[in-house]
């Protein structure tokens, strides 16, 4: 039974024209003080669904973004000015762009966004769509190809700083802590996370593909799974459900439909459908101007 619900706010501007007819995307050039509005916005969203009784107010991170899709370039910041404007809300981080991040910097931002806030912030991780923003701020020796491989590389390093007492990991991309390093007279052989998360460390993931490898993947490093909800994720699948169920029978977890997974919608209300439609098709438009190679 549904008894949970949140929404997504991926930190647009309010676009004035939209569709076909409107701007080309490469033509959208805002001020700074616009591109800055959906803070403020977020802030309004965020004291009505507290409010109202919501549970989480989902948000995307993407930089770059001047065309004023997306404009939130750090979550658990700004969830942590959130918490002090509302009561109960939770704030998910619906995606940390993972290869964008040094993942023990993220490590670091969540603990103290999970301890300032009491554990009203979500975490939240993924690949990352947008090749201006991942490969503008990848990891210096990762190519195009290599985003699964760091990606995955980036979570098991997150995971061992936010669970383990002290950590060390020697992989392709990071080497923590360096080899042969001295400190304080002794030879360094792991750190630790200063501050650790105190009340929450579940993560969350999209699953879109929905490959044994991406399951396998999320299911080893205990991330639970978000499906649907935009045009990016490809949208919420009864067949992608069962999948990640069947996944999890398989690990011997026999679970009920819908463990371990939030389930996303899109709608537009209005009076009747064909209002919806009419009303809706700029905002599909856009999407497809925004998503087209």
């Amino acid at each position: 039974m549904l008894n949970r619900f949140g929404t997504l706010f991926v930190g647009q501007v309010d676009h004035v024209e939209l569709g076909f007819d409107a701007p080309a995307v490469n033509d959208r050039w805002y001020d700074d003080d616009y591109l800055a509005s959906p803070l403020a916005f977020t802030e309004e969203l965020a004291v009505l669904m507290d409010r109202a009784g919501y549970d989480t107010l989902w948000l995307a991170e993407h930089h770059f973004q001047r065309e004023g899709y997306e404009c939130i370039p750090n979550i658990p910041l700004l969830a942590t000015h959130l918490a002090s404007k509302t009561e109960k809300l939770r704030f998910g981080c619906g995606f940390n762009v993972l290869p964008t991040w040094h993942p023990i910097r993220l490590a670091e931002d969540y603990s103290m966004a999970d301890i300032l806030t009491k554990g009203r912030v979500r975490l939240g991780v993924g690949r990352g769509y947008h090749a201006r923003e991942v490969e503008t701020l990848n990891h210096p020796d990762a190519t195009a190809d290599d985003s699964r491989e760091l990606f995955e590389e980036s979570v098991e390093l997150l995971m061992a700083a936010l669970k383990q007492r002290s950590f060390n990991h020697q992989g392709r991309f990071f080497q923590i802590p360096p080899a042969n390093m001295e400190y304080r007279g002794y030879e360094l052989e792991s750190v630790t996370l200063v501050p650790k998360p105190k009340y929450n460390t579940d993560c969350w993931q999209p699953i879109v593909s929905a490959t044994d490898r991406a399951l396998d993947f999320m299911i080893d490093h205990g991330i639970k799974g978000f499906v649907g909800g935009g045009a990016a994720s490809g949208g919420a699948s009864e067949k992608v459900a069962r999948r990640w169920q069947e996944k999890l029978a398989e690990r011997g977890r026999e679970t009920e439909l819908g463990t371990d997974l939030i389930v996303g919608f899109s709608f537009y209300l209005a009076e009747s459908e064909a209002e919806a439609t009419q009303a809706g098709r700029g905002i599909l438009e856009e999407y497809q101007k925004m998503f087209a190679p």
